[in-house]
C-alpha cells in the first residue's frame, strides 16, 4: 500500500486529490496538512511514502517559517534518513520554478490539471522514486535542454556582468544610465531566461553556460 500525504493550503485541491487517489486499491492518503512547516512535520513523524506538495503556499497560521513547497522538499531531503518521495502539484510551471523543485529534491512535478490516470501513475512512480513529470513539464524541459534559454539581449548582458563585478542596482542603473525599476526589470526577464531565482544563481548558472 502506498501511503499519500497531502500537502495544499486549499481544502478544495485536497478534497479532490484525496477523491482520486481513493478510487486506487493500492494507495491510501494516510494525513492532510495546510502549510509547508506541517507538512515538513508530517513527514519527519514517518509513516509516509509519497507527499503530494503544493509549490506555493498562503500567508498559512501565524508563526510559519518556511512558505514554499521546495524548500519544504530541501528540508525534508535534508533531515530524514530516509525521506518520502516529493511529487510537487502545482498550477505554476515556469522554468524557475520547475527546476527549483527538482533541485530541491522533487521526483516529479505534475500540473493540478492533470487528468486523474495520470496523477494515479505519478504517484506510483513517485513511490518507487521513479521520476513523474507531467507531459507538459517534461517537454519544457527538454527545450530547455535542445534550446537553453539563454539568448539574453545586449543590455541584459551588460547588466549580468555589472552583477558579477558586485554592483547594486543603484550602480548598475548610474553606470547603465537606467532606473532602479528598469534594471529590476532586466534582472527578472534574466532569472526567467536561466531558470533561477537569485543573483548568485544568476551567475552560476551562466558561467556553467557560458554565458559569461
Amino acid at each position: 500500500m502506498i501511503r499519500v500525504l497531502l500537502a495544499d493550503d486549499h481544502e478544495i485541491v485536497r478534497l479532490g486529490l484525496r477523491a482520486v487517489l481513493d478510487t486506487a486499491e493500492d494507495i491510501e492518503v494516510v494525513g492532510e496538512v495546510a502549510t509547508a512547516d506541517a507538512a515538513i512535520s508530517a513527514a519527519q513523524a514517518g509513516g509516509i511514502d509519497v507527499l503530494l506538495m503544493d509549490l506555493r503556499f498562503g500567508p498559512g497560521v501565524e508563526g510559519t517559517r518556511v512558505t514554499t513547497g521546495a524548500e519544504a522538499t530541501a528540508i525534508i531531503r535534508s533531515s530524514m534518513a530516509k525521506p518520502p518521495n516529493v511529487l510537487v502539484v502545482t498550477n505554476y510551471d515556469t522554468d524557475a520554478d520547475i527546476l527549483g523543485a527538482i533541485e530541491a529534491g522533487a521526483v516529479g512535478y505534475l500540473l493540478k490539471d492533470a487528468p486523474p490516470e495520470e496523477l494515479l501513475a505519478a504517484v506510483r512512480s513517485a513511490a518507487e522514486g521513479d521520476s513523474a513529470l507531467s507531459p507538459v513539464v517534461a517537454d519544457r524541459l527538454m527545450d530547455r535542454v535542445r534550446a537553453p534559454r539563454t539568448s539574453l539581449t545586449p543590455r541584459e548582458l551588460e547588466v549580468l556582468k555589472l552583477v558579477a563585478a558586485g554592483c547594486s542596482n543603484r550602480e548598475i542603473g548610474q553606470t547603465l544610465s537606467l532606473s532602479e525599476a528598469t534594471v529590476k526589470s532586466h534582472l527578472v526577464h534574466i532569472y526567467d531566461k536561466l531558470g533561477v531565482r537569485s543573483r548568485t544563481s544568476a551567475l552560476a548558472a551562466a558561467r556553467s553556460q557560458g554565458v559569461l
